[in-house]
């Protein structure tokens, strides 16, 4: 995004539950795939699968994705028309974010980045397998 006008836009999309959450999610990664390859992601929050405030086409739950990014002003127009395109995105939203809302989502992006990385990895701990107890034989008791 070198000398090109960009803004930053938050975009929030709720894709239908009916093919299964593998499907939402597949769909959530093609907008996210979309995204990058037109613009720069600053943060990609997904909060999965909730329960909807009141139902979308006799739906009640529905898969949760939230994109933060800048791009073209063009951009934006041409991804609501893709999104309003695919029957399993069942609602969305862009919204344009000023310039101090943007770098409060990159801030906030960096540092649960940073903080993952500084987590320490737990290790399993090792499976130790015991032998089945063997069951004494009864005694004939004759």
């Amino acid at each position: 995004m070198d000398n090109k006008i960009t803004n930053a836009y938050e975009l929030l999309f709720i894709v239908d539950l009916a093919g299964g959450i593998e499907a939402a999610e597949a769909t959530a990664n093609k907008f996210v795939a979309r995204v990058e390859k037109n613009g720069e992601i600053i943060d990609v929050t997904t909060w999965g699968k909730r329960r909807l405030e009141y139902p979308i086409n006799d739906k009640n739950e529905g898969y949760y994705t939230i994109i933060t990014f800048r791009s073209a002003p063009e951009y934006p127009h041409e991804l609501e028309r893709r999104l309003n395109i695919d029957e399993t995105v069942m609602r969305s939203l862009i919204l344009k974010l000023d310039e101090a809302e943007a770098e409060k989502v990159a801030r906030r992006a960096a540092d649960k980045a940073a903080a993952a990385a500084a987590a320490p990895v737990e290790e399993a701990a090792p499976v130790v397998e015991e032998a089945p107890a063997e069951e004494a034989a009864p005694a004939d008791a004759e």
